[in-house]
């Protein structure tokens, strides 16, 4: 029997490498969330992410990503992901 536990990974990225570092952890798979945080280890925005989520619900998700991206200097994204054990 396969059993699955969540792992996390922290990157320290510009605002202008969010969105990209982004799309590059999307494009690894099992991804289960994402937080991105400012400098001070306060959480900007925290997004689920499940099969089911794509195409035009992920939008919105893109346009705040792309406008917290904008407005900070550096940011920590979190990521959680399903891995098997």
């Amino acid at each position: 029997m396969t059993t699955f536990h969540n792992g996390t990974e922290e990157f320290r990225v510009n605002g202008e490498e969010l969105v990209a570092k982004i799309k590059q952890l999307l494009h690894e798979g099992n991804i289960r969330r994402i937080i991105i945080k400012d400098k001070e280890g306060r959480t900007l925005i925290e997004v689920p992410l499940t099969l089911g989520v794509v195409g035009a619900i992920l939008v919105p998700v893109w346009a705040a990503i792309g406008a917290i991206a904008a407005l900070v200097a550096e940011a920590t994204v979190v990521v959680e992901k399903k891995t098997e054990a």
